[in-house]
């Protein structure tokens, strides 16, 4: 792994984690996940097993460190990393398809559907829910991957075209042959 993969992992991270404070609890303590946005896009651009992991973690942490869910610190480290590596197979499994705006974009939909139903398992099994969990889903993880795959439509063609202008370009195909 090199200085700048991590620099611009460390800045995907850094913005999601913003967007992850910043965005209020609106439905029993429970909020949309912008951070999955970022983890998502750092696992697109920068496709390598040891920076799924790193995503994962730093993501998983920093999520449960921000959440508004009562207990949520726990569910967040077993959700994030789990939801990490199912999304990279996901997309190994789909890259053709993936590395169009439309394909990240259903691919993000996809993984926060698998984040937000690893969550409230794991915050079920840990610490219960405040509510009902197909309630929860429907009012938190649906609308939530509407919002995160519409990010994703918006943010990845930017964030891709400043890679491509930039040196990164050349990190990035370095990255994708590992």
């Amino acid at each position: 792994m090199n200085t700048k993969t991590l620099v611009s992992l460390s800045l995907l991270v850094g913005i999601g984690a913003v967007l992850h404070t910043v965005i209020p609890g609106f439905f029993l303590g429970m909020k949309p996940d912008m951070m999955l946005t970022m983890m998502f896009l750092g696992i697109i651009l920068f496709p390598a097993k040891k920076n799924v992991l790193l995503l994962g973690v730093l993501t998983g942490v920093i999520s449960g460190l921000t959440t508004q869910f009562p207990g949520g610190f726990l569910p967040n480290l077993i959700d994030k990393p789990i939801t990490a590596f199912v999304f990279y197979a996901l997309f190994l499994a789909t890259q053709k398809i993936t590395r169009s705006v439309l394909g990240a974009s259903l691919l993000t939909a996809a993984g926060t559907l698998v984040s937000g139903s690893i969550f409230l398992l794991s915050a079920y099994l840990i610490v219960g829910l405040p509510g009902a969990f197909f309630a929860l889903f429907a009012a938190v993880v649906l609308p939530a991957t509407i919002v995160n795959a519409g990010a994703m439509f918006v943010v990845y063609p930017i964030i891709h075209s400043i890679l491509k202008r930039s040196s990164m370009k050349e990190t990035l195909t370095i990255e994708q042959l590992s």
